[in-house]
């Protein structure tokens, strides 16, 4: 992955079919792919072996957690109060934090969860530019295929629905809501109000 970025990377022209947000976007997805996509690995493979470490140390669950809620947001500031939180729900639930781990395994073991698989069903993006890896528009499009509702943002990353409710919440209404492209996909279901 990160020899293809480099190459796109590498090759890119003022004539290339990439808006500079989507420039900008494989070049963050270059740094996620070479310096910040080895918890993934480990995860994919070992998930137990973490989740052991994660359950024994409290300092060391904090200091996963804390790495990702900064690195993977768009400078949201982060309270004290909001990080425990979120530690603590990995901490004190009766799952564990390894609980959290085991569905890298899962897709990394599961040919059913290739891209393919969702074929066919409308899909709605949001782009926000923090995003830990971002894709161009067309490969979205390319790869996944039915995109029925796209929303480009100017702030966000990974956690979007924490650090820009609003506008993720938007994005579900104009998506979901009457008149959207995906109003009626449950059927008996249109009566509800988003």
């Amino acid at each position: 992955m990160i020899l293809f970025l480099e190459l796109i990377l590498d090759n890119l022209t003022p004539f290339s079919p990439y808006t500079e947000s989507e420039r900008k976007g494989l070049e963050r997805a270059q740094w996620f792919s070479s310096k910040g996509q080895g918890y993934s690995k480990e995860q994919g493979t070992q998930p137990q072996t973490l989740g052991y470490s994660l359950a024994d140390s409290p300092a060391g669950l904090l200091a996963w957690i804390y790495e990702k809620l900064v690195n993977w947001t768009d400078n949201y500031q982060w309270e004290d109060d909001e990080v425990l939180t979120w530690v603590s729900i990995y901490w004190f639930s009766r799952a564990g934090p390894a609980s959290s781990l085991r569905i890298y395994y899962e897709i990394m073991n599961d040919s059913l969860m290739s891209l393919p698989y969702v074929r066919g069903v409308p899909l709605g993006v949001s782009y926000y530019p923090k995003e830990v890896a971002p894709t161009p528009r067309s490969w979205t499009k390319a790869f996944i295929g039915e995109v029925v509702f796209e929303s480009e943002h100017a702030s966000g990353g990974h956690f979007a629905a924490y650090e820009e409710p609003e506008a993720f919440v938007d994005d579900l209404r104009k998506m979901f809501g009457k008149g959207g492209p995906s109003f009626g996909v449950v059927p008996g279901l249109t009566g509800y109000k988003l």
